[in-house]
């Protein structure tokens, strides 16, 4: 049972580094980001292709994903959904066209690297980075999975602060709460979409670059599975909440692991996927929303 909880933490810590910037993006300007699958997917699809032709080490392929990671979401941004945000006549229209939009984009990088791989699995095979594992009391974890672990506590609990204390934090909870108050107020709404995009961007090609370490390889199609996940994840943590993304995540992964280690994994989504029908029955807003107020 030890070890289903040590599998269960890595496998949800990687559902934590991938969910938290889609999260946050949804939560707070309010775009519902389809292409995030194919960004984290992307981040690694180069990472492979920069390790092809060059050795690097674990801390250089990390940083060449999360780099393309963040470029190629901010230049989602900026190409296709700022101008839909500025074409559409409401913003209703505006999040189903950006919603539609993100299903476009995403299959362009999605094709690129089916084409170069021909859809066969892709890795670091070239890297300099060498797996260990470390066995505790019949425990055993590699030092891939302590770097996975360790970078979703830090990052999770570093958002939470960032979010509560700081200025820019509190100007983005703003513009989720209300974007033309906050307007108002001189929130620059579209400097902070950048970053906030941007960072979403980076933990997508963090994720990406760190499953790859862990599987040894993923495939073209990685990105999409886990989009699907990382819906159950925020709908059950709650949209926008940090503490309830990894509440989500990890629930979602120990749910998961359990069911593949007693049922040979044919019940995995059927399971998870009626544990999160359960909660939107019970509590609609997930175990950390907060209920919508809309006044009139």
């Amino acid at each position: 049972m030890g070890q289903t909880l040590v599998d269960a933490a890595i496998l949800g810590s990687i559902y934590v580094l991938f969910c938290l910037g889609m999260s946050l993006v949804w939560g707070t300007v309010g775009i519902l980001n389809f292409a995030h699958g194919a960004i984290f997917m992307f981040a690694g699809f180069v990472g492979y292709l920069v390790v092809d032709d060059r050795q690097l080490p674990m801390i250089g392929v990390i940083a060449v994903s999360v780099i393309v990671g963040a470029l190629l979401s901010t230049a989602i941004e900026v190409f296709a959904f700022q101008p839909i945000l500025k074409r559409a006549k409401t913003h209703r229209i505006a999040e189903l066209q950006i919603l539609i939009g993100g299903i476009g984009v995403a299959a362009i990088p999605l094709a690129i690297a089916q084409y170069v791989t021909k859809s066969e699995p892709f890795g670091f095979a070239n890297s300099s980075y060498a797996v260990q594992v470390f066995s505790f009391l019949g425990l055993r974890i590699s030092n891939t999975g302590l770097v996975i672990v360790l970078s979703a506590v830090v990052l999770t609990v570093s958002m939470a602060i960032w979010l509560r204390k700081s200025m820019a934090g509190l100007a983005l909870r703003a513009i989720g709460v209300d974007s033309e108050t906050a307007a108002l107020m001189g929130v620059d709404r579209r400097t902070l979409s950048l970053a906030t995009m941007a960072f979403a961007g980076g933990l997508a090609g963090l994720a990406g670059a760190l499953l790859t370490f862990n599987l040894g390889a993923i495939t073209p199609e990685s990105g999409e599975t886990l989009l699907i996940k990382a819906f159950a994840v925020i709908i059950l943590g709650g949209v926008g909440s940090t503490a309830g993304v990894a509440a989500g995540a990890y629930i979602l992964a120990l749910s998961e692991t359990l069911v593949l280690r007693f049922t040979g994994g044919g019940w995995v989504d059927a399971v998870c996927f009626g544990m999160i029908f359960l909660v939107l029955l019970l509590r609609p807003q997930g175990l950390f929303g907060r209920k919508e107020v809309r006044r009139v």
